[in-house]
């Protein structure tokens, strides 16, 4: 099974109990801390995740970290059960997914930005709600710069995609002659 249905198959998973228990977000967050700690500290993450150790020491690494870090009840059974079933390194690609999950539940879309070079906030800005407009939903922008572009702007909003690069344009001009 590829690292993606990994993620997709545990983050519904919890996203049913977060529903279940009204609390959606508050997975959402101690999911974030949690994948963030993971991220940040290596050790930590090679500890938890490397069949050198014993299960039973990885699990009393795992433990105390959630100890300190205060996280409890069904994040903190989760977790174990990743580490259970030696899949704990899928846990940045599980939190991803359920963003998404969380997002799609509260009516917002996520929409990818290429841009030559950074945009102003201003600008951002309008284009987050224009594109709100369009969808009829909440939009949240990740902005990624691509030089290949030349100039202009590419927005992926599922599977919409809107294309006004220069790129674009010269290799329609190049079609078209």
């Amino acid at each position: 099974m590829t690292g993606s249905k990994v993620a997709k198959r545990y983050a519904k998973a919890l996203f049913s109990i977060g529903q279940e228990d009204r609390k959606v977000e508050e997975y959402a967050k101690a999911l974030t801390a949690f994948t963030e700690l993971y991220r940040k500290n290596p050790d930590f993450a090679g500890a938890i995740s490397t069949r050198i150790f014993a299960m039973e020491d990885r699990k009393r690494v795992l433990n105390a970290v959630l100890d300190k870090s205060g996280l409890s009840g069904p994040v903190r059974n989760f977790l174990s059960l990743l580490l259970d079933k030696d899949r704990i390194s899928a846990v940045e690609g599980i939190t991803r997914y359920y963003g998404r999950l969380v997002d799609e539940a509260s009516n917002i879309a996520r929409a990818e930005v290429f841009v030559p070079r950074p945009l102003k906030t201003d600008a951002l800005s309008r284009l987050e709600k224009s594109l709100g407009q369009m969808i009829s939903k909440q939009v949240k922008l990740e902005v990624r710069e691509d030089p290949s572009l030349i100039g202009g702007i590419m927005v992926k909003v599922g599977d919409l995609v809107l294309d006004g690069s220069m790129k674009a344009q010269l290799r329609g001009l190049r079609e078209s002659l």
